[in-house]
């Protein structure tokens, strides 16, 4: 593996990794009132275009971290957006 690619997948690991903790705290504590879903909904929208652009460039970290990236905050959007229906909190 080139250095180039090992630190694109160090970083992917890393960021991707990043949200774990918060789908942990949310699942637990049941609460996305902290969470704003304007600032979810962007960036879940701007992994999605990163997702894109790592096909595009056929480019290993750039697809892996950005797919797992989009599941992970896909779900705390997801968990955001059904406490926002359910009247449980405003954004």
């Amino acid at each position: 593996m080139e250095l180039t690619e090992a630190i694109g997948t160090g970083a992917a690991i890393c960021t991707t990794t990043a949200f774990i903790p918060q789908i942990i705290q949310i699942v637990k504590t049941r609460n996305t009132q902290s969470i704003s879903l304007t600032m979810y909904s962007i960036f879940t929208l701007g992994v999605l275009l990163w997702l894109v652009y790592g096909l595009y460039l056929n480019s290993f970290p750039i697809i892996l971290a950005n797919a797992a990236t989009l599941v992970l905050a896909g779900c705390v959007l997801l968990m955001k957006i059904y406490d926002v229906q359910k009247g449980k909190n405003k954004d």
